[in-house]
């Protein structure tokens, strides 16, 4: 099985892992060079993902010893998860020229849906809206040209959505998370709907378009009472739109609930501190 996106389950980094240690394990004797090293840069990432990044650089270590004797395609696979251990590391100027090297090499030898995951890495790493803006287009524009690559368009019309809020074009990136959520449900992939539902629904909210923003995320939480795992950002959104409404009481608990699931998120405690603090002070 050479197509590892597979056997990813983003939400759970530690059990994907272990799938693909007990993959190499199996198929280390009898696999080829090329196949060996694209897993190893799954494991990679899936060590990335759990900020364990000293032992992911170790393992990326081992591919990049073995590369002058792969496929291009190999250095696209290892450019790829060295750039996004650095990214997740905060190391982000150091991840762009690699990001760079692997939409360029993976253009080159026809690698369609590895070159749109480095430029769309491009979209989130580089360091101004403009620069996200650019690569974004890039990566959306090649997408819709290559039907090997079309797989990318739901990320990439929530990604140009984000950067589009940040420069406050709000009606614009409304449209997009909108694409995006048709795209979901074309999918059918209910994990993927619920976020882009979320997305729809804050912006709506930033739009000060309150009731039909909260209308969404009460949808959202029926679907997490009916069994998705809670939601702290549901719980956050919620929260908002009573406040904006001046239902400081009923919005109290949501924020409570928010606090306890965020806080315990360590990207947020790093990032985004005043967020964590806004929803202890309205926790009450």
């Amino acid at each position: 099985m050479r197509d590892f996106d597979k056997l990813w389950d983003y939400n759970h980094a530690e059990e994907t892992e272990l799938k693909f240690r007990n993959l190499l394990e199996e198929v280390q004797h009898t696999a080829d060079l090329d196949y060996t090293s694209e897993l190893l840069t799954q494991i990679g990432r899936a060590l990335g993902l759990q900020r364990k990044f000293d032992e992911a650089h170790e393992v990326l270590d081992q591919v990049e010893n073995s590369l002058a004797n792969t496929a291009p395609r190999t250095r696209v696979r290892y450019l790829l998860e060295r750039g996004r251990v650095l990214n997740s590391s905060g190391r982000k100027e150091e991840a762009v020229p690699l990001f760079t090297e692997a939409w360029e090499l993976g253009c080159r030898c026809g690698e369609d849906d590895l070159a749109v995951d480095a430029a769309h890495m491009l979209g989130i790493a580089e360091s101004t809206p403009e620069q996200r803006m650019d690569w974004n287009m890039h990566a959306l524009t090649y997408a819709e040209q290559h039907p090997d690559a079309s797989r990318w368009l739901g990320s990439l019309y929530n990604n140009i959505g984000w950067v589009q809020v940040e420069v406050g074009n709000l009606a614009v990136g409304l449209d997009m998370f909108e694409r995006a959520l048709q795209f979901r449900q074309n999918q059918d992939r209910a994990d993927l709907i619920f976020i882009a539902k979320w997305s729809v629904a804050k912006v709506l909210r930033l739009m000060n378009q309150i009731p039909k923003a909260l209308d969404v995320h009460q949808e959202l939480l029926m679907e997490i009472e009916q069994g998705f795992n809670p939601d702290g950002y549901v719980y956050e959104e919620i929260g908002e739109c009573l406040y904006a409404l001046n239902k400081q009481a009923e919005a109290t608990p949501y924020f409570r609930k928010a606090y306890d699931i965020l806080s315990r998120n360590q990207w947020l405690m790093n990032n985004e501190p005043e967020r964590i603090a806004r929803l202890k002070e309205l926790s009450g």
